[in-house]
């Protein structure tokens, strides 16, 4: 499965995706695109899965249709 972790995604939990390749947005060359210009450039180039922190992407993007999976990390909260 082909991962792309957007510009606030933590690098280190790549780790933990044995198994996967994974790839960043400004590895990509994609550091500047806005979330619909992303979407569209990961799915051309055949990702599976954008791993994001923005939370509202869901909200600002219509998500219908995409080939694309879009994973939105949260923080966790600390007991």
């Amino acid at each position: 499965m082909r991962v792309l972790f957007d510009q606030a995604t933590p690098v280190p939990i790549r780790f933990f995706l044995e198994g996967h390749t994974v790839s960043t947005a400004a590895h990509e060359g994609w550091d500047r695109l806005q979330n619909g210009e992303l979407l569209n450039a990961a799915e051309a180039a055949a990702f599976d899965v954008l791993v994001t922190t923005d939370k509202n992407m869901r909200y600002q993007q219509n998500l219908t249709g995409r080939k694309i999976a879009v994973i939105v990390l949260g923080k966790a909260a600390m007991a």
